[in-house]
């Protein structure tokens, strides 16, 4: 079974819901704002996918802040302690099957990742 985390109110959220209900997929979704994120399941996005890969700069919650906020995040302790109570600044959609992870919303990608 497929587990995805993210929050529901996020577009890219949106598509990966409707791309895997379309091919019949079933999964689970943890909710960030209602469920929260545990240090051990960051960590193992981090340690699967990379800090870059989990640290999403593009979206609002990172561009929002001030410029002395996002200095204090340059070292990996920081922007894991971060990302613990900014959720909303973790990547998304992640996906996981328990085995192995994807993180981000591309279909051809997705698609190699649901077939391999």
């Amino acid at each position: 079974m497929i587990t995805i985390y993210g929050i529901p109110a996020c577009n890219t959220m949106k598509k990966t819901f409707e791309y895997l209900q379309a091919k019949g997929i079933e999964y689970t979704f943890h909710n960030y704002k209602k469920e929260g994120i545990t240090a051990p399941i960051l960590q193992g996005f981090v340690d699967t996918l990379g800090l870059e890969k989990v640290f999403n700069k593009q979206g609002s919650t990172y561009r929002q802040l001030s410029d002395e906020t996002k200095a204090t995040l340059t070292n990996p302790t920081s922007t894991f302690s971060f990302l613990l109570e900014k959720n909303s600044a973790i990547k998304r959609p992640i996906l996981t099957d328990g085995k192995r992870m994807i993180a981000g919303f591309n279909s051809e990608e997705l698609d190699k990742w649901l077939n391999a």
